[in-house]
């Protein structure tokens, strides 16, 4: 009975890194359909910030993340959909 908990504690732990890591990784494709790659790279600064430095500045607050994606604010591209800004955001703070 001991083992079945502990495979159930372990499948519960486990399971959001899963889900992250698709989300993820269904954010680099999103990011890379809509052009993010042209002012974004994920370790150096080119017309946007490194996906590392912003992985840093909103660690913690992927809701954030994604409000800033969708905003269009200091001149970014508005990512319409909410599935493509929560997963690219899983994406940058995976950095």
């Amino acid at each position: 009975m001991s083992q079945i908990k502990v495979l159930i504690a372990a499948a519960v732990l486990v399971f959001p890194f899963a889900a992250q890591a698709q989300d993820a990784a269904a954010g680099e494709a999103a990011a890379k359909k809509l052009g993010c790659m042209k002012c974004h790279s994920v370790s150096s600064d080119k017309d946007g910030p490194s996906f590392k430095k912003s992985a840093e500045k909103y660690k913690g607050s992927p809701d954030k993340l994604q409000a800033f994606l969708k905003s269009g604010k200091d001149k970014h591209l508005v990512v319409k959909s909410d599935g493509d800004a929560k997963g690219i955001a899983a994406y940058i703070l995976s950095r």
